[in-house]
């Protein structure tokens, strides 16, 4: 063999070598992307089951108010939903399981709704009313349908939270509806963990306090000031009702409704965008503690909810209380006060 013929050997090897090098480096790239295609769709998936659906609409059928009449946009006008949209939000301690016992929830034999909040978001949802229901007002509980079949019974003069205990979210559905005259165009319900790993996710949010808290029911200790939370102490400020005010639901509303704009003021600053780790985190965090109506129950519908409500700001985001009076029944309880209450709900039709 000749010296050229052994350099052009050579050479034609090392050009042979460099298609196998590319091969290896495309086959690496690929495979990388389906590694990580299959994690998205793994990790699309286990958000997706995260998610409790209801068939709410299904169980109450039409006995229902109307929904509200909305101007049709033109075809393909913009992607996302732009019509007003009315929630009931409930926190519960429904769930068994040991963070909810550690953090004060019950099982679900005991299911009570702690928090009940209306949220009207108006058309264009730039802005919303959050009207929040006292869980001690007495209320006349309609008949609910039950998913073993048959129905409650009718009761009159009963605790709000008690339609929960009874018929679930369909139940808890029906008697706002009966009690407002407004129909919820959809249902979310947060239980005890879920709320307090979603402010974990979060970094934690931060509340100002107008009073001293010191109750010992919910192991809440603070002075009056600017505090960052953790998910837990947030949970318990949440759940104060002995240590401020007069010791009533209504003191607590005030502290739950601090909490709802503070966290939307976190959501906003998070960087969730331009964090992915963090944005998975958050909504692990979020739909593991979730059930919704079956409008609702997927990660695309999910999404597509929360990005119509991307121009919503907490300074945008009115809170109030449904107006009450003591009961003439029992002071411990109250009861719709009329007429503005009734003027209220039909401002959010």
């Amino acid at each position: 063999m000749t010296r050229h013929q052994e350099q052009g050997g050579g050479h034609g090897g090392r050009r042979g070598r460099r298609p196998v090098l590319w091969k290896a480096a495309g086959l690496t790239l690929a495979g990388a992307l389906v590694l990580g295609l299959a994690a998205a769709g793994w990790a699309y998936r286990h958000l997706d089951d995260n998610i409790t659906g209801v068939d709410i609409d299904g169980a109450l059928g039409d006995d229902r108010p109307a929904r509200a009449v909305t101007t049709p946009s033109a075809p393909d006008a913009t992607p996302l939903p732009t019509e007003a949209l009315t929630l009931l939000v409930l926190g519960s301690d429904s769930r068994s399981g040991k963070e909810n016992k550690a953090l004060g929830g019950g099982d679900s034999g005991g299911a009570r709704s702690d928090t009940a909040m209306v949220v009207h978001i108006d058309a264009g949802r730039t802005s919303a009313t959050v009207v929040s229901i006292p869980r001690d007002t007495l209320v006349t509980r309609p008949s609910c349908p039950l998913p073993s079949g048959g129905s409650t019974p009718v009761a009159h003069g009963v605790m709000f939270n008690t339609a929960y205990e009874v018929g679930g979210p369909v139940c808890a559905v029906k008697t706002v509806e009966s009690l407002t005259g407004v129909r919820m165009d959809h249902y979310v319900e947060v239980d005890f963990s879920g709320f307090a790993r979603l402010v974990d996710a979060l970094g934690g949010v931060t509340v100002t306090t107008d009073q001293d808290i010191d109750d010992d029911d919910s192991h809440l200790h603070l002075a009056a000031g600017t505090h960052h939370l953790d998910g837990t102490t947030a949970l318990a400020l949440a759940r104060t009702r002995h240590g401020i005010g007069d010791g009533s639901d209504l003191g607590r509303i005030g502290l739950q409704q601090k909490l709802v704009k503070a966290l939307l003021d976190q959501v906003a600053h998070a960087g969730l965008l331009t964090d992915p780790a963090r944005l998975y985190r958050v909504a692990d965090a979020l739909t593991a503690g979730l059930t919704t109506d079956t409008g609702l129950d997927s990660l695309g519908e999910l999404t597509r909810l929360g990005r119509s409500l991307e121009g919503l700001g907490s300074d945008a985001v009115t809170t109030v209380t449904m107006p009450v009076v003591t009961a003439p029944s029992d002071p411990n309880r109250v009861v719709a006060k009329e007429p503005q209450a009734r003027r209220l709900w039909q401002s959010l039709r």
